[in-house]
């Protein structure tokens, strides 16, 4: 019940509408993981990044070698 979440899961969005990116918090350090809309900049979270394997998870969810980061 309170164990991990899997995020085996691909995610599936459109490269004309959304592109995967990083955002990190200037002030804490946290890093999540989600989605901007390109249109309107608009950026939608997905997960928390704690450690290099929540990123590479990340990357191959999203079938990228890698993205950019915002803050």
């Amino acid at each position: 019940m309170f164990g991990k979440k899997d995020h085996a899961s691909k995610i599936e969005y459109d490269p004309k509408v959304s592109e995967p990116v990083l955002k990190k918090s200037i002030c804490t350090g946290e890093t999540t993981a989600g989605l901007v809309d390109i249109a309107t900049g608009k950026y939608h979270e997905m997960r928390l990044i704690a450690n290099d394997a929540d990123l590479r998870q990340f990357l191959a969810d999203c079938n990228v070698s890698k993205v950019r980061t915002i803050y």
